[in-house]
């Protein structure tokens, strides 16, 4: 959330969000600086200064907070989908278009960075990238509940809305790991990897790989 919006809460919430953020910041660099597996929980809290009691009603493990600025961004989504109007394209193009709608709320100049070292943490980490799978499955969950209230869907009979969301969180992942290797990673550039990934997907479908010669 960005730093106007937090300004405008009561007292008492923007407290809460900015130890949640702090807890964020604080993680990403203690795991990012001595190692995921090699940073304990306690050390977390003594860092920031707060009980495990305070962690833990904000977050439900180091994977979870490690993982919190991606995590956000997907609530993000699954907030425009709720809400926005609908598109008259596709399903496939609408959810491209709710995730960079999503993505264009994300205004905290920061996230970039820690998006970008959530990402590269999760790369390393297994246990970050079980979590990762897990958190994908609950969300495609919660969208295709959404979509169903929404539209006339035949769920869970047609397969079709569910791989629209597995097609969408694919071409994600790609274009995170290209915008994570790019020198100056922004919410611009991401959203210029989305659009790429994205024009690439019917591509991909279609593509008729030549067989190498055998040598």
């Amino acid at each position: 959330m960005a730093g106007t919006a937090i300004d405008g809460l009561p007292l008492r919430e923007r407290k809460k969000l900015r130890t949640r953020q702090t807890l964020i910041d604080t993680a990403l660099e203690l795991f990012t600086d001595r190692g995921f597996d090699n940073t304990t929980l306690d050390a977390l809290c003594d860092t920031v200064e707060v009980s495990k009691r305070t962690f833990f009603r904000n977050f439900t493990s180091k994977e979870d907070v490690a993982m919190a600025p991606l995590q956000d961004l997907w609530a993000a989504f699954l907030a425009e989908l709720a809400h926005r109007e609908p598109d008259s394209g596709t399903l496939l193009q609408s959810l491209q278009n709710t995730m960079l709608a999503a993505l264009d709320r994300t205004s905290d100049d920061d996230w970039a960075d820690r998006a970008v070292r959530s990402h590269l943490l999760a790369r390393a980490t297994p246990t970050m990238a079980a979590h990762n799978l897990q958190f994908c499955d609950r969300t495609v969950g919660e969208a295709l509940t959404i979509l169903d209230a929404r539209y006339a869907l035949d769920l869970p009979a047609d397969q079709r809305p569910r791989l629209a969301l597995d097609i969408l969180i694919a071409a994600f992942h790609s274009a995170l790991d290209t915008w994570s290797n790019h020198p100056r990673p922004d919410t611009s550039t991401l959203a210029t990897e989305l659009r790429t990934a994205f024009t690439a997907v019917p591509l991909a479908l279609t593509m008729t790989p030549t067989p190498r010669h055998a040598s």
